[in-house]
């Protein structure tokens, strides 16, 4: 029997084929693709400038936690996972140095997570990062092609931002 699946994903892989009219699922592989390469490239990276334990889900969840630092709970809503869950990563973080918790200077009840220099660091150079990987899709495909493709995916996404919840959208 042969795997459909298997035949039709491969399309999206093997660049001699060239489709002239390709089927609907190849926009989404394709999106998720680019960002996986780029995201694996972000990571070997961070890795060599020192941040070998950095996962993609930790800096969703550093961006989460957000300059000011945040709560577990609001970094759960803002992940889209429950507050034990997003206390699981933050946990993590913490034995990473990548975070710390504080009393909460206007309610002593409460936690907030707040990035250490060493989260900061990290952020501060994916963002360099992120940087150079825009400036080779540049290179190989033209500043006017990928301005467009931001501009193109801008105008197919919700206009009110973006939501961090990627790691609990794959079931992470």
């Amino acid at each position: 029997m042969v795997n459909v699946v298997d035949e039709k994903v491969n399309q999206v892989v093997d660049r001699s084929k060239r489709i002239s009219d390709p089927p609907g699922f190849e926009l989404p592989l394709l999106l998720f693709a680019g960002f996986r390469s780029i995201i694996d490239r972000l990571h070997a990276e961070l890795a060599g400038q020192g941040h070998p334990d950095v996962r993609p889900a930790y800096g969703f969840a550093m961006q989460a936690v957000g300059r000011d630092g945040a709560t577990a709970s609001e970094i759960g809503r803002r992940l889209g996972v429950s507050k034990q869950a997003a206390g699981k990563t933050v946990d993590k973080l913490e034995q990473l140095g990548y975070v710390e918790r504080a009393d909460d200077p206007a309610d002593a009840r409460r936690k907030v997570v707040r990035l250490t220099a060493r989260g900061f660091d990290s952020l501060g150079r994916s963002e360099a990062i992120f940087e150079e990987l825009r400036k080779e899709w540049v290179a190989a495909l033209g500043a006017d092609r990928v301005r467009a493709l931001e501009g193109d995916l801008r105008a197919m996404t919700p206009s009110d931002g973006f939501r961090l919840d990627v790691a609990s959208w794959f079931g992470a």
